[in-house]
């Protein structure tokens, strides 16, 4: 799967809604959790995982924003800003921030931006690591909702093994800065971001069976408005090292 770029020179913002100030946040935090109920009430009125009504289409794609998200990102964060778009099990598209690592990145080497082998040599053949802001942009109403993730590209016996790991939210502080100015464009886009760290529960009177026969956990509100698996699954995809 190929994904989208933008990258821009410019100077990153400060602040994140981990911070540790959360008596701060608690004044949105109501409206946040009426707007979660009102979704999923809406998109699940059986309250059954597996039985969703998808939104009818509204004037502009997920996918428009997706690329318009990116766009912003870029420019006022100064940073690579990768649009992924979800699998077909997904209900969500991505935009990769990087905020530690170098070009070409890793991002972009597993999505074929570039090469694999080209990204493995920039880095004189020596093990890479990134962090990224890793934003979910829903399909099914207008959130977000942001995880740190770090990918690492390792070469083994001629292949090339990318990692990707990401956190049940944002908890590292050099990744503040970038993650309020990030905050600040999804606002202006109208996009609602959700604290990841109030997602990763199951909704209350919700029936997610048929997700714990597939995944072999129940479903977290996460799981009902941007994706069905694990928030903190590991992805592992490999990669020929000559190109």
């Amino acid at each position: 799967m190929t994904g989208d770029s933008h990258a821009a020179s410019g100077s990153a913002t400060s602040g994140c809604t981990s911070c540790g100030n959360k008596g701060g946040c608690d004044h949105r935090k109501g409206a946040m959790f009426a707007a979660i109920d009102d979704a999923l009430g809406r998109l699940y009125p059986t309250r059954r995982w597996d039985q969703r009504l998808d939104p009818v289409p509204g004037p502009a794609s997920a996918a428009e924003y997706a690329t318009e998200l990116g766009r912003r990102l870029a420019t006022k964060l100064g940073t690579l800003a990768l649009v992924r778009r979800g699998g077909p099990d997904e209900c969500c598209d991505y935009v990769y921030v990087l905020c530690l690592g170098r070009r070409p990145s890793i991002i972009e080497a597993r999505e074929g931006v570039v090469s694999p082998a080209e990204s493995w040599q920039e880095s004189g053949g020596e093990a890479m690591l990134e962090l990224h802001l890793r934003v979910a942009l829903s399909t099914l109403a207008p959130f977000a909702a942001v995880q740190q993730v770090a990918l690492a590209m390792t070469a083994a016996e001629g292949e090339l093994v990318i990692e990707e790991t990401p956190r049940t939210g944002v908890f590292d502080g050099i990744l503040l800065p970038r993650m309020r100015g990030l905050v600040a464009v999804l606002a202006e886009l109208g996009i609602r971001n959700l604290d990841f760290g109030d997602l990763t529960h199951p909704p209350d009177g919700f029936d997610g069976t048929a997700h714990s026969d597939r995944y072999g956990t129940p479903p977290v509100i996460a799981n009902y408005l941007f994706y069905p698996q694990p928030c903190a699954a590991i992805t592992t995809t490999v990669h020929a090292l000559r190109s």
